[in-house]
């Protein structure tokens, strides 16, 4: 990757400085950030009509789209309307002590017989999530949960009508025009203000539409991956940066004082672009209430991307040891399909 990313040239010359993120909102302010010792640049913030927008998506560069209308039908769901039209299936709930959810693969457990998750997963239904949620708002103490399941067919007809009129012409066209992998999954994240995902990346392209409250969102590009060191392939915490944002440890991990990242906060209607492989740090704001978000995952079709083999050159060998998920099928060009992952039952948690 080019030192001068696409995302620094036009935040350095742009003349429409309304086109970009901004530190400043009349919804939101800083005080509700989480403080941390590293520097942060804007990430663009454009319409999906912007010439730059698709620029930037071409060149595996984030970017927060502001009028996609993607999940336009969704943006009246809050929790009284989802306990009530959301269904009666079993959804998957992480436990934490303090504010973070640091993801973990459970297949990955036997290979170190020590490590114990940070956070737990537990089943239930939709009105114990916000029983669960709501018993810790009142104590106040520090125990947080998050619900991130996947969108299957259990969900009630009301919920089916939204989805299906998610903006799926745009979507499905991103989709083609990249030729991208199938959609994998759509998976719904309900969480407390001020949970926070860590430093991880992913090996998908992810559209992050936010529905619900608000959401910063600091990413690094690929070539900072020796800044976050990550845990080791085959660790539970493969692909999690093993560095405490909160209080850092430089001895342990002295490239960290380099790392630079770029930021945006995202509310109800944003779109955010996260490129595969970027890694990027979620946290809901502090006081910002109740947020609910829906990840957009699709795979790549590795063998025909060459910014792919472009983003892969940056990256340790040790990184590249990491097996990969080839997708080899034929493209699908129906612009206003939906795509068959929605009405998986399987629950894909890449991110929290």
């Amino acid at each position: 990757m080019a030192a001068a990313t696409v995302v620094e040239a036009d935040a350095a010359t742009s003349d429409d400085g309304a086109a970009f993120s901004d530190v400043h909102s009349r919804e939101w302010d800083e005080s509700q950030f989480r403080k941390y010792s590293f520097p942060t640049k804007p990430i663009p913030r454009l319409s999906y009509t912007d010439p730059r927008a698709e620029m930037l998506i071409n060149n595996e560069e984030p970017v927060v789209l502001t009028d996609t209308n993607l999940v336009y039908p969704a943006l009246k769901w809050d929790i009284p309307y989802l306990l009530e039209n959301i269904g009666n299936g079993d959804f998957s709930v992480y436990s934490s002590e303090n504010h973070k959810f640091l993801y973990y693969d459970e297949k990955k457990m036997c290979n170190f017989m020590d490590f114990v998750p940070k956070s737990r997963r537990m089943e239930m239904k939709f009105s114990e999530f916000v029983d669960s949620m709501r018993k810790r708002e009142e104590e106040g103490g520090e125990e947080r949960v998050y619900l991130q399941q996947t969108l299957n067919d259990t969900v009630g007809k009301k919920i089916v009508v939204d989805f299906l009129g998610f903006n799926w012409n745009w979507i499905n066209r991103q989709q083609a025009t990249r030729n991208w992998g199938p959609l994998t999954s759509n998976l719904l994240l309900v969480g407390m203000e001020g949970n926070v995902t860590p430093a991880h990346y992913d090996e998908q392209q992810n559209f992050f539409a936010q529905i619900k409250g608000h959401k910063r969102c600091i990413l690094f590009p690929p070539d900072q991956f020796e800044c976050l060191y990550s845990y080791p392939v085959h660790h539970p915490c493969d692909r999690q940066s093993q560095v405490d944002f909160d209080n850092p440890n430089y001895e342990k991990f002295p490239n960290f004082k380099n790392v630079v990242g770029y930021e945006a906060v995202v509310g109800p209607g944003d779109v955010l672009y996260i490129p595969m492989y970027w890694w990027h740090h979620i946290e809901s704001l502090l006081n910002g209430g109740v947020t609910i978000t829906v990840n957009f995952w699709y795979k790549v079709r590795i063998f025909e991307s060459s910014r792919c083999c472009s983003v892969m050159h940056n990256f340790p060998t040790s990184l590249l040891l990491n097996p990969f998920l080839f997708y080899l099928g034929s493209s699908n060009t129906e612009e206003d399909r939906i795509p068959s992952a929605s009405s998986s039952k399987s629950c894909h948690h890449e991110e929290y």
